[in-house]
């Protein structure tokens, strides 16, 4: 059995920076990435759904990893995003993420059958990466067969990792961890509302967007035992995991908007919006970021 990939905490899922150009703006990225490592984050995700991914060129989906890789120097892992709309096309990307040094991969495969799965699966990994990371994703239902994890975990060696993100999770965490011995390492993704209970279940890590000082304190805390602590301020960020969970497309907006107010990125601009806050969304996110600001201040100032 593989011994268990070394990541616990909090691996940030990064939104990308547009200028008012509708460019990308590389500094601000290196900028977030910075003062995300400062707050103790333990690896990057990036490009993903969080980073409008499909709006984005080749070119661009391998500057950002360029200048994520460069800007993280090899002390964490970045993992790189590596969907796409084909199967050729995702292989493509990881043999062009090789080219930069890049070793760790996020794959994400849409599921028709087992055997389908496996098969593209196994294609993907001709290329001998050293760590995948496989995104379990289903928003309506269970996600992928456990049998099937089970087996894709003891047949490929880089398979170390597996990011949950279905409808519920809770029960699937502990399926997994207690099938695979607690050797495949469990990463909590759109269903971090649920973080206090993926904690207790042995979740090993998280893999939110924005709110870095807060979400690293979290898991700190909890881990040392403090569980009061760790659950208090979990409580105080609820609010904003109402707002900002209730679709995809509000949460890309409220965590833009939030690095935004933060001087992290130059703005809130979202690439292809497929929809806009209005002017209640807009005073609604505005007074949750006032929240989060104050709170990561006073984290950082010890208070």
């Amino acid at each position: 059995m593989k011994d268990l990939f070394p990541l616990q905490g909090i691996v940030t899922v990064l939104n990308t920076p547009f200028n008012h150009r509708n460019k990308i703006d590389f500094s601000a990225l290196a900028r977030n990435i910075h003062q995300a490592l400062q707050a103790g984050v333990v690896g990057f995700l990036l490009p993903a759904m969080a980073s409008e991914v499909h709006s984005l060129s080749k070119k661009e989906k391998l500057g950002m990893l360029e200048v994520a890789l460069e800007t993280v120097n090899g002390t964490v892992p970045v993992f790189a995003g590596t969907a796409s709309y084909t199967l050729s096309d995702s292989r493509d990307m990881i043999k062009a993420y090789q080219g930069l040094g890049c070793e760790h991969f996020l794959i994400q495969l849409p599921y028709q059958s087992d055997i389908q799965f496996k098969s593209d699966f196994l294609k993907l990994v001709e290329s001998d990466p050293k760590v995948v990371m496989l995104q379990d994703w289903d928003f309506t239902g269970y996600g992928l067969p456990d049998e099937l994890i089970l087996e894709l975990f003891e047949q490929v060696p880089a398979f170390r990792c597996l990011k949950i993100e279905t409808v519920p999770a809770s029960l699937k965490y502990s399926k997994i961890l207690k099938l695979t011995d607690g050797k495949l390492h469990v990463s909590g993704g759109w269903a971090v509302a649920q973080m206090m209970e993926a904690l207790q279940r042995g979740v090993h890590a998280f893999m939110p967007t924005g709110m870095h000082w807060i979400y690293c304190t979290i898991f700190r805390e909890y881990s040392q035992g403090n569980h009061v602590k760790a659950k208090s301020l979990f409580n105080e960020i609820l609010p904003v995991l109402a707002f900002s969970n209730q679709h995809l497309d509000i949460s890309i907006l409220f965590f833009k908007r939030l690095l935004w107010r933060q001087g992290v990125y130059p703005t809130a601009h979202v690439r292809q919006p497929k929809m806009a806050f209005d002017t209640i969304q807009e005073q609604i996110a505005d007074e949750l970021i006032d929240k989060v600001v104050h709170l990561e201040e006073d984290i950082q100032r010890g208070v």
